[in-house]
């Protein structure tokens, strides 16, 4: 196993993430709510068990944890529980937004025909909108024992986060050290906007809430996560080794076993300063599971992630990566252009307003609907120049639809849920059809 020796292993491990021009690739993360048909109760860690033994005649393998298979995997594909029993699919790293969307919807058929055998059904929202945070059922994983445990003492909202949130995530590459700093900085003065446009989450307690995304509410108020005023300055990779290694671990992970290390900094145990492990030094497995520990909006490991989205169905989860693909891989230069011109403060403002206000939240003297059309257009015109088509001669942009429809409305998920809600005074609606 690679030994950690110095700062500067880290920083060349960030530096080993460049891609070449013609590799960059596109995974896509997204979570759904499993629930009871009879009960409208949220899905036990039994019931999913019984959910990953249907899911192997598709050539998904089991992922064990003690005796527990808490995870399936197949091609560079991953099945994960959150802590709640939330579903995750994190994909493989694909090279067009055809295939990510063309993956997403096989699982999906997958998983919905595991739910009508065993009587399911799912939700893909960003909170749940029914239960009480102490009345949803528990994952058997090691990790979660911890984090339940350290997590509320930085973060008031941290439980609900782990328990009752889903969302969406997109993993984007860059091709230097210098193409990261622009990636990075635009993909965190873009946190407003895509909490604005993706909102899907209205709903808590069978209420509304106030907000349109009460998910981004949460993480706002989540230990170990947030919009850093650092990754609004230039980011490079060695500012941002500095800033994990001066995080708080959550844990250590030996032998299987997880160690709660109180408090101790990942530059505490590259000095060899952690007791409970008999000061032993990192390993670079030690650097990425820390890595995972980090709950910001956006992340890097060898990859920038992407993770301000409400989840949704199928029908618009291709929007998010097809929108943050086109600028990021189609239009980089124009787009960092416009928002290298706002200030960190007005930006944060924006942050801390958009779930509440969504669209009409005001940033750089604009509406973040204006803002989204003009980021809108220059994706759309990013992905045409990407001009990667599928079989019926159709680019990527052809993803888009989703986005320009709830532009083009000025009416996010949210707000039609809100509409539904208000009209039938039920939440049945927000079951997906199996």
């Amino acid at each position: 196993m690679e030994q950690i020796n110095s700062k500067q292993d880290l920083i060349n491990y960030f530096e080993k993430g460049c891609k070449k021009e013609n590799q960059l690739s596109i995974g896509v993360e997204h979570e759904k709510f499993i629930f009871d048909n009879s009960t409208n109760q949220r899905a036990n860690f039994e019931t999913i068990s019984k959910i990953f033994n249907f899911l192997k005649q598709f050539g998904w393998k089991a992922i064990k944890e003690k005796d527990y298979a808490v995870g399936l995997s197949r091609e560079g594909q991953s099945i994960t529980l959150e802590p709640g029993n939330q579903i995750e699919l994190s994909g493989a790293k694909l090279n067009s937004i055809h295939l990510n969307c063309s993956e997403s919807y096989k699982y999906l058929d997958e998983l919905r025909k595991a739910c009508k055998k065993l009587n399911l059904k799912m939700m893909s929202v960003s909170f749940d909108p029914f239960t009480k945070l102490e009345n949803v059922p528990q994952t058997p994983k090691q990790r979660y024992e911890i984090m339940t445990k350290e997590m509320p003492k930085d973060g008031k909202l941290s439980l609900h986060m782990m328990y009752q949130t889903c969302g969406t995530q997109i993993n984007l590459d860059y091709i230097s050290e210098k193409d990261f700093i622009k990636k990075f900085k635009l993909s965190a003065f873009l946190v407003p906007i895509s909490i604005a446009i993706f909102a899907n989450s209205s709903i808590i307690e069978n209420r509304l809430s106030g907000y349109l995304s009460y998910r981004s509410k949460v993480w706002q108020n989540t230990s170990r996560a947030g919009l850093p005023k650092i990754f609004l300055e230039d980011m490079n990779f060695e500012k941002y080794t500095d800033f994990v290694i001066n995080m708080p671990l959550l844990f250590v992970v030996k032998n299987s076993k997880h160690f709660d290390v109180e408090g101790k900094k990942f530059e505490d145990f590259m000095h060899g300063k952690l007791s409970i492990l008999k000061n032993v030094k990192p390993n670079i497995v030690d650097f990425k599971n820390h890595l995972a520990t980090i709950f910001t909006e956006v992340r890097l490991k060898k990859y920038i992630e992407i993770r301000s989205l409400d989840t949704c169905e199928w029908d618009c989860h291709c929007g998010g990566p097809a929108f943050y693909a086109g600028m990021l891989y189609g239009n980089l230069n124009e787009a960092f252009d416009i928002i290298n011109k706002w200030k960190a403060s007005d930006v944060l403002n924006a942050y801390a307003d958009a779930p509440k206000r969504g669209l009409n939240t005001v940033l750089n003297n604009k509406t973040l609907l204006e803002w989204g059309k003009i980021f809108l257009d220059l994706s759309k015109k990013g992905l045409e120049k990407r001009s990667i088509k599928n079989d019926s001669g159709k680019d990527e942009s052809v993803f888009l639809r989703n986005v320009e429809s709830i532009l083009a409305n000025n009416k996010t998920k949210a707000e039609v849920a809100i509409e539904k809600f208000q009209k039938d005074n039920s939440l049945e609606f927000l079951y997906e059809k199996t």
